[in-house]
């Protein structure tokens, strides 16, 4: 069995997910194709709008089945609140890895 591997091409790749390189973000006439850039920061900040949101509607459903409401399912209000603990949880990872890196980063000798 002949098994053969094809290039993997990295720009494309990065093009597809829309992320840019810095190198690629200095370069004046550079633009890319149809892929919006997004920096860390707002990467960042929509997560953590997205958590909040699910924190946010996993008390809303929770607050609707405690008062009775027959539109609301116990199972979907199960569901989304582990979604937004699993969400909180990742999120708390995140924070503590960057953390972690800036203590690193501070402890650094020059």
């Amino acid at each position: 069995m002949d098994v053969r591997l094809k290039p993997f091409n990295f720009q494309q790749a990065l093009a597809k997910s829309g992320m840019v390189l810095p190198s690629d973000a200095a370069r004046p006439g550079k633009v890319e194709s149809g892929a919006p850039s997004v920096g860390f920061s707002q990467a960042l900040n929509q997560a953590l709008k997205s958590v909040s949101a699910t924190q946010l509607q996993a008390s809303e459903m929770q607050r609707q089945v405690q008062l009775g409401n027959p539109t609301v399912s116990l199972e979907e209000t199960m569901v989304t609140m582990q979604k937004a603990q699993i969400g909180f949880q990742a999120t708390l990872q995140v924070r503590n890895r960057l953390v972690q890196a800036y203590t690193d980063i501070m402890n650094m000798a020059v």
